[in-house]
Order: structure tokens, then C-alpha cells, then sequence
């Protein structure tokens, strides 16, 4: 008795689900991610294979810029005088310091000024402000830069610029960007500005590319004066949409300290350009500034230390009073919920803050999973109800403080290309929790009880969605 094609075809498809099963197994990855996929594979036929093949192979970022190149780069640009700053820092903060330090090539620099900027129409006003004064350089790297209003009024800026000499470098992701046309930065290029796409997807469900996103925004200008944050470049950062209010938050920052937000840009423009730009004129020296001192840490997919979640961690451990986060996403992994509950445990007083409505349902519900383990700590929950919140945002003790572009999600802590700014500094910390202070008006806090409340189906829902959190 012969098979039937279909019986053949089964065999066929079990027998390379098998495989993948051995391989995602060998790779010894995070053990929730690894039966995460487990579970892909074995209960979703078919579309569990294209997810697989689609998000979960590795893609190292070494194969592409090894460490070795990485320092290289970082010798060439970085002066002898910022290599020999010592940072006046308080002691339980020298091991957070020389952890990012050795793993991440970051330099604590001093700042002449750091101004936190928490209204992304502020935010958009002083960055097309500052890029009209830019007389030598612009570097600029964005995760999503869209073709509408706020987009074109960037672009145009930096094309005049471009014309006018300054040197223009852009990077936007590939991903990100999808949906703008070739047109827009064709443009861009006519005009004389140098413009990359991060690792260029042509035919994305056959990519692994896809998986592995650069999500930061950096903006650099002279070597002087620089933003870092969670804002990207189109209408409904500043408008909010269909969301209302979108609340975010960026640091605009001047002095020595703006040479980490350069060093991290050149990384990715010889990552995307394969061109090496180095020189004094892009990490001039300036006076030391007395606005406390900054680390610009990044992570990417590879490295056999994932830095950012580790200094989260890290950062954790240090704290004697207060925390406070903003995320808009929150889907953490074991040993970050694990400092946040030793944490609560410990007699911190730990605020989160995540929106009510989140602009992706599948992540919402996810995020809402974790949040009865910390209930039952006593962190205290907070959910955002005036729009949307899109802060990237930690402050603890009114002193240590972090901005950037890494939400608390498997994503951005394995998969993402991310930079965040740990800053040591009394008037910043205290800004930033004034800030959650003032957002605390427009929350309302989860409690336990009503946590408890929920009906079968959501919480049936918030698992089914939680299992999927690995990959997402």
C-alpha cells in the first residue's frame, strides 16, 4: 500500500521540526526562550517553522564587528584625556561603573549640561533648533524615520545643512523605516547627505535580518551637543494619534559626555558603511563640565554578556531607597523580575509604570502577566491613562538615573541593537522623578485585589500571550 502525498509530506514536516527542536536545544539559550520555541514548533505546524525561520535564528553581531574592531575604533576616536577622567563617584555605584566599563567600552564622561525633555513637541522644537546651528557635522540614527510632516521637516533641515557643507551621516532601520519609500532618501542623497539603511532587508520573510533591529536614536552635532532618548522621528511622537497624548522622554545633552553618544554612532555608520570616520573633529576637547557624568552604554544580539540587562540588574542592587521605571513595554526575563522583587523585598520603594492601553494588544497582554508577582512584593503598579506612554525611563535615589531606548522586554534585552544613557547626577535624577511624580496624576494604580478580579479568559489570554513573550 502506497503513502499518500499527504502522509509523505507530514513525515517530511516532522522530521525537520524535529531537527529544529535539536537545534534550538543546542544553542543553550535562555531556557523560557528555548521552550518558548519548543512549543512554536511542536503546536503550531507549518506557521511555527516560518516564525523559527522568520525570528529565531542567530545572527551574530561579532561576525560583522568583533570586539577586537570595536576597540580599535574606540582607541582611534576616543582622546587620551577622556581615557584618564576618573569619575567622582559615590562607592555603591563603582562596581554598576566598571561592570558597563569593561563589558561595553563605556567611558563615564562629564557633561556641561544635561536638560531632560519629557513633551515631544519640546522635544521636536529644540531638535530642529539645534540642527540649524550645526556648523561642521550632523550624525543622526533613528529606528523610525516616516515620510510626514515632522519627517519632512528634519529632512529638509538636513539637506540644507548638506548644501551648505556640514558633513550629514543618516542611518534608519531598514525594518523600522519599511514603509517609506526609496524616493525620500534619494532626495537625501542628491542633496549631499550620506544616508545608510541598518541592515538592508530586501525580502524579509526569508531574512534573518529581520529579527535583529537597531531601535536607537542618537543625534550628534559638532561633537558637541547630543540627544538621546525614546523618541523617533515621525507625526505621532508629537501629535500621539490615534493613542492622544504620547508621552516620551529624551536628554539633551552638551559637553565631553556627548563623545560617548558619537563613539556609539561611528560603531554603526562602519557597521552600515564599512567606513571608518575618526578624528579630532568629531571628538573635540572641551572644558570638563560639572553637570555629573554619563555613561552611553549600547547592547546588541551579540556578546556573550548581555550589558544593558545586566546593568539594569545591577543598578537594582544598588539601590537603598527608591526606583522608579517607565516602559511601554514589559515583558522581563527571570533575573530582572528577580531584582525588582529582591528589591521590593528589601524595602525599596518600587514604582512601575506602563500604559493602560497598550498600542500593541498581543504585548499588552503579555505585560499585564507579570505584573501580579510584583504585586504581591509590593511594587506599586501604575497604569498610564492620559495616551500613551512610550518613556524609557529609571530613576533611583536621587542620584543614579538611566534614558534610552531599551524597553524591559525580551526584545530589546536579546534582539535589538540598543543605547542607553546611566547617568550619575543629582539635578537629573531629581527632574526625572519629578516627572513620574507629575505622570502619577494621569495613572491609576493596579492593586492586587483587582488584579485578582480578573475573569478566566483575560488571565487565559495574558498567559497564552505571555508564553509567546520570548519571541516577540
Amino acid at each position: 500500500m502506497g503513502f499518500s502525498f499527504g502522509v509523505i509530506l507530514g513525515w517530511i514536516y516532522s522530521f525537520v521540526a524535529v531537527i529544529l527542536i535539536i537545534n534550538v536545544i543546542l544553542k543553550n539559550r535562555d531556557s523560557v526562550k528555548t521552550l518558548a520555541w519548543v512549543m512554536v514548533l511542536l503546536f503550531l505546524p507549518v506557521l511555527g517553522m516560518l516564525l523559527y525561520f522568520f525570528f529565531g535564528r542567530d545572527k551574530r553581531k561579532e561576525k560583522m564587528i568583533g570586539r577586537r574592531l570595536m576597540s580599535q575604533i574606540n582607541q582611534r576616536n576616543l582622546s587620551a584625556n577622556v581615557r584618564r577622567y576618573i569619575p567622582d563617584l559615590p562607592l555603591e555605584y563603582s562596581a554598576l561603573h566598571s561592570f558597563l566599563r569593561n563589558t561595553a567600552s563605556a567611558y563615564a564622561l562629564p557633561a556641561e549640561s544635561i536638560d531632560v525633555i519629557a513633551d515631544t513637541k519640546i522635544f521636536a522644537a529644540r531638535l530642529m533648533e539645534e540642527l540649524e546651528k550645526a556648523e561642521k557635522h550632523i550624525h543622526m540614527l533613528f529606528y523610525i524615520f516616516e515620510d510626514d510632516e515632522f519627517g519632512n521637516s528634519i529632512r529638509d533641515i538636513l539637506m540644507r545643512k548638506a548644501r551648505q557643507g556640514v558633513e550629514v551621516r543618516f542611518i534608519y532601520d531598514s525594518v523600522g523605516s519599511w514603509s517609506v519609500k526609496r524616493e525620500f532618501y534619494d532626495d537625501m542623497r542628491s542633496a549631499g547627505v550620506y544616508v545608510e539603511s541598518f541592515l538592508k532587508v530586501h525580502f524579509p520573510l526569508f531574512s534573518k535580518k529581520v529579527n535583529y533591529r537597531n531601535h536607537r536614536k542618537l543625534v550628534i552635532i559638532d561633537g558637541v551637543t547630543g540627544f538621546i532618548g525614546g523618541c523617533n522621528i515621525a507625526d505621532r511622537y508629537v501629535t500621539g494619534g490615534k493613542w492622544g497624548y504620547w508621552r516620551d522622554t529624551v536628554l539633551l545633552v552638551r559637553g565631553m559626555a556627548v563623545q560617548g553618544l558619537q563613539f556609539a554612532f561611528l560603531v554603526d555608520w562602519y557597521f552600515a558603511n564599512h567606513s571608518l570616520v575618526s578624528g579630532k573633529k568629531y571628538f573635540p576637547q572641551q572644558e570638563k563640565g560639572n553637570a555629573g557624568w554619563m555613561q552611553v552604554v549600547t547592547s546588541n544580539p551579540g556578546g556573550e554578556v548581555r550589558t544593558l540587562m545586566g546593568g539594569f540588574v545591577k543598578m537594582l542592587s544598588s539601590v537603598r531607597s527608591y526606583v522608579y521605571l517607565q516602559t511601554p513595554y514589559f515583558m522581563p526575563n527571570g533575573s530582572f523580575m528577580l531584582a525588582l522583587k529582591s528589591a521590593a523585598l528589601s524595602g525599596v520603594d518600587v514604582r512601575l509604570m506602563i500604559p493602560e492601553v497598550c498600542d500593541n494588544r498581543i504585548v499588552g497582554y503579555a505585560s499585564r502577566s507579570y505584573l501580579g508577582d510584583l504585586l504581591k512584593v509590593g511594587v506599586k503598579v501604575y497604569l498610564y491613562r492620559k495616551g500613551f506612554i512610550h518613556s524609557k525611563a529609571i530613576v533611583c535615589d536621587d542620584y543614579l538615573s538611566s534614558v534610552g531606548s531599551v524597553n524591559l522586554d525580551y526584545r530589546s534585552f536579546y534582539y535589538n541593537f540598543e543605547v542607553s544613557a546611566f547617568v550619575y547626577d543629582k539635578a537629573v535624577a531629581q527632574t526625572l522623578k519629578n516627572c513620574f511624580v507629575e505622570d502619577l496624576k494621569h495613572c491609576r494604580q493596579l492593586t492586587l485585589n483587582e488584579y485578582r478580579k480578573r475573569s478566566l479568559g483575560e488571565r487565559f489570554i495574558e498567559s497564552s500571550a505571555r508564553l509567546l513573550s520570548p519571541l516577540m
